[in-house]
């Protein structure tokens, strides 16, 4: 990180630790089960701050990585080292400045539809957890929010490790591109499969037998208990590495994702961080309705079908004028029409 980069960042850590821990003291004093009208509220709430965060990046986006005393030159390096889809020959500072901020802006924005759009097939994963382990819904809240908290840390480490390896090796775009298709042709094949989860014999399950003493039973809220002595973790917290587990290989899928849009891991970051935190407010509004939308898994095959071929084709899409933009309506229209198409042909209730 260069002086600037640290800045930001940093900035950004705190004011988001800071919202964080407002979320948890006032907004979430006590377990309770979370109407459709108060997950609404929130949802709207974190999308307000993500195009907040996308109005900042419009008007100061060089803050990331120049300051505000940056040079043609340094902005040259930064468009070459990212890989950004745009061309600013022959313009002025001002000029080249302003379409780089526009480009960076598209770019997050991008970026967290993506998100916020795949998250919705992690909630498919999330609810099958909750139900079979026999979670009390009081307690969903707390363990989305230690779920999305450790969630965080691991997508920072993720996300500046697949960028510094894309740095040096070009070709794991291709090797990113490549499981992307595979994911996409899997989501549509498997799109009617009933999924259940097997707690016994689920990995996380076992290796938490194995290693840890686990008591036997639910004790309200908490994670852990101290028994004669001897620590013990409850089902509630193997709950909650079942979901950290699933949502490690949800990032296999989606960071790369997000990678075909942006090779500038702040950005990737970013529109994660973004989509992440709205996750929980998310997850109580769409967890009742969520299976009206029948042509949503297709959507979101088709959607990781396209930006896997995008990243195998990078090099020519970006030779003939491909540009964020286009994703970006592309992405859109994907989702838009599957949503449609899910309220025009509802699904028939089947004869018993």
């Amino acid at each position: 990180m260069n002086p600037h980069e640290l800045i930001f960042f940093s900035i950004f850590v705190v004011i988001i630790a800071g919202i964080i821990l407002l979320d948890l003291g006032v907004f979430d004093p006590k377990d309770h089960i979370v109407p459709f009208q108060e997950a609404l509220f929130y949802t709207l709430i974190w999308i307000f701050l993500s195009f907040g965060f996308y109005g900042l990046l419009l008007l100061h986006g060089e803050w990331i990585h120049l300051g505000n005393e940056g040079t043609i030159e340094q902005l040259q390096h930064l468009i070459d080292k990212f890989d950004h889809p745009i061309n600013i020959s022959g313009l002025t500072y001002p000029e080249a400045l302003k379409v780089y901020k526009n480009n960076l802006g598209l770019e997050f924005l991008t970026g967290y539809l993506i998100e916020k759009a795949l998250s919705v097939d992690n909630i498919f994963v999330i609810v099958m957890v909750f139900y079979a382990f026999g979670v009390d819904s009081r307690y969903y809240r707390r363990v989305l929010f230690w779920g999305i908290l450790a969630a965080i840390v691991l997508r920072f480490i993720f996300i500046f490790t697949a960028s510094a390896l894309i740095q040096q090796f070009n070709w794991v775009l291709y090797l990113f591109g490549g499981l992307l298709i595979y994911t996409a042709i899997h989501m549509f094949v498997s799109r009617n499969a009933n999924e259940q989860i097997n707690i016994a014999t689920h990995p996380v399950v076992k290796f938490a037998s194995r290693h840890f003493r686990v008591h036997q039973g639910f004790l309200r809220n908490h994670f852990f208990v101290r028994k004669e002595g001897k620590l013990y973790i409850t089902p509630l917290f193997i709950v909650l590495m079942v979901i950290e587990f699933s949502d490690v290989v949800f990032a296999v899928d989606s960071i790369p994702a997000i990678f075909a849009i942006t090779k500038d891991p702040y950005i990737v970051f970013f529109s994660n961080i973004f989509a992440i935190l709205g996750l929980r407010a998310m997850f109580f509004m769409v967890v009742n309705v969520i299976g009206m939308f029948r042509f949503l898994k297709p959507g979101l095959a088709l959607l990781l079908f396209f930006i896997g071929a995008k990243m195998l084709f990078h090099s020519w899409l970006k030779s003939v004028g491909f540009t964020t933009m286009h994703s970006l309506i592309i992405i859109v229209s994907i989702l838009i029409v599957s949503i449609l198409a899910s309220m025009l042909f509802p699904e028939k209730n089947k004869e018993v």
